[in-house]
């Protein structure tokens, strides 16, 4: 895949993300208006796949880096996080975008109610965005990973201590990321729970 064509291939997915990034925004500032309190969310970070990424990705999967292969195999080159307060805040969001007519849902990974073996946490969620281009209109796939700020704060660090330097104590150290992710649900399940008392 040249650059030229990495270029032409990532710009509808740039499209879809941006749509789908100023949905989440309404959303966050108009979910909860009648109850008068701030939005379920608390931050939004997007990504495109890198060129490297998309090719690395494809031959793990057994195709070559073509530009068909890429848009006919991989469904998260537009990425978006969804940091959310609470569980119940992650749910809503998602109930929400899913009665949105226009967006397609493609799939669907609770990790909150299944949680990895690992600890991990998280609800991914692919969604076709419709993207107009003067009388055509095609579905692009967008993955949302949608995480509290614990599961968000677990991930990252275990993204970095676990996976990133393979350390040679890998076993003992995923027992123990598996035990900090437990800790971490209660508290957040804590916090919750005054959230909810309010």
């Amino acid at each position: 895949m040249t650059n030229e064509q990495y270029y032409d291939l990532i710009k509808p997915y740039e499209d879809a993300r941006r749509v789908l990034n100023t949905r989440l925004e309404v959303l966050n500032h108009s979910l909860y208006k009648e109850k008068n309190v701030s939005g379920p969310i608390h931050n939004i970070q997007s990504r495109l796949k890198e060129k490297r990424s998309i090719e690395d990705k494809l031959r793990r999967l057994g195709f070559t880096d073509s530009i068909a292969n890429a848009r006919n195999e991989l469904q998260d080159i537009a990425g978006i996080r969804v940091i959310c307060y609470f569980v119940n805040d992650i749910y809503n969001m998602v109930n929400i975008l899913k009665r949105q007519t226009d967006l397609v849902e493609i799939k669907e990974k609770d990790y909150i109610l299944s949680p990895k073996p690992n600890g991990y946490r998280s609800l991914h969620l692919v969604l076709g965005i419709p993207v107009y281009c003067l009388d055509t209109m095609e579905y692009f796939p967008v993955e949302v990973q949608f995480r509290t700020m614990a599961m968000d704060f677990w991930a990252s660090m275990e993204h970095r201590v676990c996976y990133k330097k393979q350390p040679e104590n890998k076993d003992r150290l995923e027992a123990e990321f598996c035990r900090y992710a437990h800790i971490l649900e209660e508290i957040e399940n804590e916090f919750e729970t005054h959230n909810e008392r309010k």
